[in-house]
């Protein structure tokens, strides 16, 4: 807890050092936090944990900075199984099945029981809530949300011939394009296959026609012969058409990537638009993801987790840190700091955001992407089927199966996990 800014601290600790002891918080949280994109999201979180705790001054919160999505979920439930104290926990959205399954979480709604409580469950985008919301009960509250959004440089636009302000719409102009801006170390487009190749498959299967699971999480649609097409599609633009690099793009440095011009546009997280921003030497452009069949993204990112080994006195102040986190105003800064959305439409009506955005229209495109979202790919034994269909997807990429083989096995693989949920 901070009792003294920093200007002249010296001086008053060494008058008060002696004559005054610290209030000692009442209730102590610890909160796991995954960060999948880079860049200074654990300085941005801090901030918010040390306002919360200003105005909270019982309330004292460990937040745990604990790798990308899968490592934040190993370690959280390492910790809970080891006895160590955890609370709360943003992880991925797609968790929830497995949490729920291993009866580490609550539903909110038994924590979140005031009218006041209710308002704020039902005040996020419901297709932020979509992967929390399972059998009439909600899971996961959206903090760390996300669509994929495509970035294009327009000045390599301008220098081809093409508009800058106009990024393609459909696939066909996608492919027309990346030919143009395709020259000597230059790609047109990089859509990255390492990290969570699952979450990039999805887009294009989504905008080919197809979902690749169904809503209850026990049926997936791998070797649909549409999401093999979309498959075949993926590597023809690198093997056919030649506007992305053979084998697979890494998710890590793409961003990189990008702002070094290897790449004219690239498929990526709503997380990295701030980090763009602040370090890109040319101008670029955000928009929505071209379309084939349909337009669509589907949703992603980290979810708020209430675990259950908890105490009433800690599920209380584990609930005020979330309303707090997700307040509209929180979410406008978290937005304006980090790229990510703003979970809810009372987040995009305030100055802050409303300023920002005026100023940066790119900063709404993931928002607006919203209308065309589908819910991230989840099921039960998500890691396990997840893990599958990404192998599946690297092994065509790199040339090593054929699309249809390699979504075979990964469909028979999924049916074997989720015969036992049937």
């Amino acid at each position: 807890m901070k009792i003294f800014t920093k200007k002249g601290v010296g001086l008053i600790t060494a008058l008060t050092t002696s004559l005054v002891m610290p209030a000692m918080a009442e209730t102590e949280l610890t909160m796991y936090y995954p960060i999948a994109v880079g860049g200074a999201l654990t300085e941005v979180v801090d901030g918010i944990v040390a306002d919360f705790e200003s105005e909270n001054p019982d309330i004292k919160v460990n937040a745990i900075y604990s790798g990308n999505y899968d490592d934040t979920r190993v370690r959280a439930l390492s910790a809970l199984a080891s006895g160590e104290p955890a609370q709360l926990a943003v992880m991925f959205s797609i968790d929830a099945y497995d949490l729920i399954e291993q009866d580490l979480i609550l539903p909110f709604e038994e924590v979140a029981t005031s009218d006041a409580d209710k308002a704020w469950l039902n005040s996020f985008y419901p297709a932020l809530m979509a992967n929390g919301a399972i059998e009439g009960q909600t899971w996961g509250i959206p903090f760390q949300r996300s669509t994929i959004v495509a970035y294009y440089n327009k000045e390599m636009f301008t220098a081809t011939g093409l508009d800058p302000e106009s990024p393609p719409t459909t696939w066909d102009e996608m492919i027309e394009m990346g030919k143009a801006l395709t020259k000597g170390d230059t790609y047109g487009l990089m859509i990255p296959s390492t990290g969570y190749p699952y979450w990039m498959f999805q887009a294009l299967a989504i905008q080919n026609g197809k979902e690749v699971m169904s809503n209850d999480g026990l049926t997936t649609y791998f070797d649909d012969p549409t999401v093999v097409e979309t498959l075949e599609f993926w590597k023809s633009l690198s093997t056919e058409h030649k506007i992305m690099p053979e084998g697979t793009v890494e998710w890590g440095t793409l961003r990189q990537a990008f702002l070094e011009g290897q790449t004219a546009m690239m498929w990526h997280s709503t997380g990295n638009l701030t980090a763009v921003k602040k370090a890109a030497s040319f101008d670029f452009g955000v928009a929505e993801l071209p379309a084939n069949v349909r337009k669509g993204s589907p949703t992603g990112g980290g979810n708020f987790y209430l675990f259950k080994d908890t105490t009433e006195e800690e599920r209380t102040a584990a609930l005020k840190l979330m309303r707090f986190m997700t307040a509209p105003d929180q979410a406008a800064a978290w937005s304006i700091g980090t790229g990510y959305m703003g979970v809810s439409p009372e987040a995009y009506e305030t100055d802050a955001l409303k300023a920002y955005t005026a100023e940066f229209p790119p900063a709404l495109v993931a928002r607006n992407q919203l209308e065309n979202a589908v819910a991230e790919f989840s099921t039960f034994e998500t890691a396990r089927v997840r893990d599958g269909l990404n192998n599946a997807i690297q092994s065509a990429l790199t040339g090593a199966k054929e699309p249809a083989d390699a979504l075979a096995e990964a469909q028979s693989s999924a049916v074997r996990l989720l015969k036992d949920y049937q």
